[in-house]
């Protein structure tokens, strides 16, 4: 049989271009690129609430190989990212390439044939080699929260932003302070005639050094682009220390957690003078449990007389607004729920239905037995497969060298398999098992192991009380392993 295409990537974030890009650059160029939107971008494109921004420096947000001198801002607002995605597709001449509009449904691994049975919206498609690249932060988490169905007030999902409701002079109740709660709050105010706040659980907030870039060093970048190179090796050089030597090995140097969280605790000082209020936004659990983020403005928000932060558990949602489990109920007129995506749970990763040999649908499987992969991509009950940020995957480097990493993995795949002339390309079980241990293993020196994260109710932990969605290494070690693993651990078969 032969398939429609060698491959189909599924998803046209920048995990999906970023394959793409390597597969053209290695001279491949039957493949599609599958995605639900009507545009590139991702998480990018879902995500346009106010306020929106990554919150890593710019500096590291971008391929390695395609530098933007373009950021008008050290924290890059979130038009700019989207528009670095449009300009990547383009430059890159994956446009050919591009079925957008196109919702996959599931897919089946067709073992007599060896191609998988991608299901869509629109019919289906067949391939050799299926790549999902979808990102872990693609789909909306609703909260459970009883009554939620019967408020007959507007509701909006920060992943999904409904630009053509004015929330002006309104009542608005925002429910969550993670990552993008921290962003839209401040946004909020203001406008907001009110605003109630719904904290569950607080977030460590480090200071944010942003300014605009001046254009003298914009051209500079587009002139000199080593000079952008060597800040980036900068910020991301910063970025390992936190996250890997403080976070991964917090068992051997603890006192780096309690410096930045010493740091978090004095910004804190410094922008709310109440007691009472501050020890309301102080985090109970360790820095690194849950994601962090930057923000000169958000505890600032908090000490307005039109903002209060309700730390009391919401009992329901009522048909006019919140009611607490103090008994109190508070009037909304919107209600906004920034509480993130859902990550590690049947549905979210893989972000449809995968089933590989023996009928074995992969969420499912993971579900049961916990989630594992070799090096984050790859596993046994499902061949000619691999998911982008798949269980242990992310690291403390940026999220493009992890990416990057991913994609260099595949495409060394790719490659072998062409050049033996395989059909069908398996990861052992052996060694798939021995990272999936050592992976398990490492995780007890880190912080995720210690008591305290319990408190944190972080999407870096399942059901189960595992924390894959982070790979206890450096993202240099992550970067030679995508360059050197050895290839005989995958099985290849030729017919």
């Amino acid at each position: 049989m032969r398939p429609d295409h060698e491959v189909i990537i599924v998803g046209a974030g920048f995990s999906g271009l970023c394959v793409g890009i390597r597969l053209r650059e290695k001279g491949a160029r039957d493949f599609v690129i599958l995605d639900a939107a009507p545009s590139v971008g991702g998480v990018w494109r879902h995500n346009t609430y106010p306020g929106v921004a990554v919150d890593i420096p710019s500096t590291t947000y971008s391929y390695s190989f395609e530098p933007n001198p373009n950021w008008t801002r050290a924290f890059a607002p979130g038009q700019e990212v989207r528009a670095y995605a449009e300009h990547c597709a383009d430059k890159y001449r994956l446009r050919p390439h591009l079925r957008l509009g196109t919702q996959v449904e599931r897919a089946v691994f067709d073992e007599a044939h060896d191609v998988w049975r991608v299901h869509t919206g629109g019919g289906e498609l067949t391939a050799r080699f299926l790549i999902c690249a979808v990102g872990p932060l693609d789909q909306p988490k609703a909260p459970d929260i009883p009554g939620l169905d019967g408020y007959t007030g507007k509701v909006v999902h920060t992943a999904r932003w409904d630009h053509g409701h004015d929330v002006t002079g309104e009542r608005v109740a925002v429910i969550g302070t993670g990552a993008s709660g921290l962003q839209v709050i401040p946004e909020l105010a203001g406008r907001a005639g009110h605003l109630d706040v719904y904290q569950r659980t607080p977030i460590w907030v480090l200071p944010k050094i942003d300014f605009r870039i001046p254009v003298g060093v914009r051209l500079a970048f587009r002139l000199v682009p080593p000079l952008q190179s060597l800040l980036r090796l900068i910020t991301t050089a910063a970025s390992e220390v936190i996250m890997v030597l403080g976070i991964v090995h917090y068992s051997k140097v603890p006192f780096l957690v309690r410096i930045t969280e010493a740091l978090c605790r004095a910004h804190l000082r410094h922008q709310v003078p109440d007691r009472a209020l501050r020890r309301e936004l102080t985090p109970r659990y360790g820095f690194g449990c849950k994601r962090p983020s930057f923000s000169n403005r958000y505890f600032r928000t908090f000490t307005r007389p039109d903002v209060e932060l309700v730390t009391a558990g919401i009992e329901r949602v009522t048909e006019k607004g919140v009611r607490t489990a103090d008994g109190r109920e508070r009037a909304a007129d919107t209600i906004v729920l920034a509480t993130g995506f859902r990550t590690l749970e049947i549905g979210a990763m893989p972000a449809f239905p995968v089933t590989g040999r023996g009928g074995v649908e992969l969420g499912a499987h993971w579900d049961e037995h916990r989630y594992q992969t070799y090096e984050g991509l790859a596993s046994p009950e499902a061949p000619n497969f691999w998911l982008m940020n798949g269980p242990y995957t992310v690291t403390g480097a940026s999220w493009f060298s992890i990416i990057e990493a991913g994609a260099t993995h595949i495409v060394r795949c790719l490659g072998e398999a062409r050049r033996r002339g395989a059909v069908r390309m398996t990861v052992r079980r052996g060694p798939h098992d021995a990272f999936t241990a050592e992976m398990r293993r490492r995780m007890k020196g880190t912080i995720l192991a210690q008591p305290s994260c319990s408190r944190s109710n972080s999407y870096y932990f399942d059901r189960h009380g595992d924390s894959p969605y982070v790979r206890p290494q450096s993202g240099l070690h992550v970067w030679r392993r995508s360059r050197t693993f050895d290839l005989d651990d995958y099985e290849f078969i030729a017919r």
